[in-house]
C-alpha cells in the first residue's frame, strides 16, 4: 500500500485535515478502550460588540480535565477574569467527576498565577530563556 500513498508537508493544515486526523485517532481509541469519554469545554469572554477578548478552552477525558488554552487580551488582564475562568472550569471538572486538572505553561507565561490557584509542577523541560522552562502542572480535585 505504501506505493499509493503520498506525503504532504505543511505549516498550515486545513481544518478538514485536522478533523480527519482526529477521527482516525478516535476510531483507534474506540477499538481499544471500553468508553470514549472526551467532552470539550469552553468559557468565552466577549466585549459589547461580541468580539472575543479572552477565554478558556479545555476538555475532560477519563477522569481528568485538560486546560488547553487560557488567554486574556491586554484590556481585560488584571481584572480577575483569569481566576473566574479557572474557578468555573474547576467547578465543571468536579461536575464531570474529574479527579485532577492539568495544563502546561512556559516561564514567560503564568506559572505563579497557576500556583496561586492550587496547581503544582509535576514535570519540566529546560531550554533557552526566556521561553523555558516549560512547566507541566496539575491540581488534584
Amino acid at each position: 500500500m505504501r506505493g499509493n500513498i503520498s506525503l504532504h508537508e505543511t505549516d498550515r493544515p486545513n481544518p478538514e485535515d485536522c478533523a480527519g486526523a482526529l477521527e482516525i485517532l478516535r476510531q483507534f481509541t474506540r477499538a481499544n478502550v471500553p468508553t470514549l469519554d472526551n467532552h470539550d469545554y469552553a468559557l468565552l469572554l466577549k466585549d459589547e460588540a461580541g468580539v472575543l477578548v479572552g477565554g478558556l478552552i479545555g476538555q475532560s477525558r477519563w477522569g481528568g480535565f485538560l486546560i488547553d488554552i487560557l488567554a486574556l487580551s491586554p484590556p481585560v488582564r488584571g481584572q480577575g477574569w483569569g481566576a473566574i475562568l479557572l474557578t468555573k472550569a474547576e467547578a465543571e471538572a468536579r461536575r464531570r467527576d474529574c479527579n485532577h486538572m492539568r495544563l502546561d505553561t512556559y516561564a514567560f507565561q503564568a506559572k505563579a498565577f497557576y500556583e496561586a490557584h492550587g496547581f503544582a509542577v509535576f514535570g519540566q523541560i529546560d531550554g533557552p530563556a526566556p521561553y523555558y522552562p516549560h512547566y507541566f502542572m496539575m491540581k488534584r480535585l
